[in-house]
């Protein structure tokens, strides 16, 4: 079974992750951030994960701590469910077209995590969601889940759609990566991947 529980704790953040690469879909997520919980959404929907988050955060500091935690929760739960990372495709990639802004994103569960970011964001915030958070969700999961992760906005003028093809992109590339290989084999000339 590759599926994973996180729970996280701190003076800030109070999160729960359930995950479960091979769901269908079904996904609850609650963190108070209304656009940060239809991301994510989006994110279990198009990756066909079985995603569950619920977050309790000090929103009213602002939403930084809820955010960058989730990442670091849910990229926990990725890395626990993939075990040694072994019988999977290891690589994806996948544009996502929303109206004018289209979006790249191509990544290797490697267990080497790194983030490359390219996105030129113009507003401040999408609904209560600071749009500079984006980037700092997408490297907390990128290195706690042990994935080198490439997120290219190509072009865009509206922040919600840029941001929601980004995470769509994400998703669907992590769909691929995650794919089971045919023998269960670990995709490397090392015959294995870091931890």
């Amino acid at each position: 079974m590759r599926n994973a529980e996180i729970k996280r704790k701190t003076k800030e953040t109070d999160i729960k992750v359930m995950l479960d690469l091979d769901g269908s879909g079904k996904v609850s997520i609650d963190t108070g951030i209304g656009f940060f919980d239809h991301m994510l959404t989006a994110f279990g929907v198009h990756g066909g994960f079985d995603l569950t988050v619920v977050c309790r955060g000090d929103l009213e500091v602002d939403g930084h701590h809820s955010v960058e935690d989730v990442g670091i929760a849910l990229g926990k739960a990725f890395a626990k469910a993939l075990g040694d990372k072994g019988g999977i495709a290891r690589y994806g990639s996948f544009y996502i077209p929303m109206d004018e802004a289209l979006a790249f994103c191509s990544l290797d569960i490697s267990g080497r995590p790194f983030l490359v970011f390219n996105a030129e964001l113009t507003n401040e915030r999408v609904g209560e969601f600071d749009t500079c958070l984006t980037e700092e969700f997408f490297r907390a999961f990128a290195f706690n889940s042990g994935i080198t992760l490439h997120v290219r906005k190509e072009y865009g003028r509206n922040d919600h759609h840029i941001i929601e093809a980004m995470f769509k992109a994400v998703a669907h590339a992590l769909k691929a990566a995650v794919t089971k290989n045919a023998d269960g084999s670990v995709l490397s000339t090392k015959g294995v991947l870091d931890d």
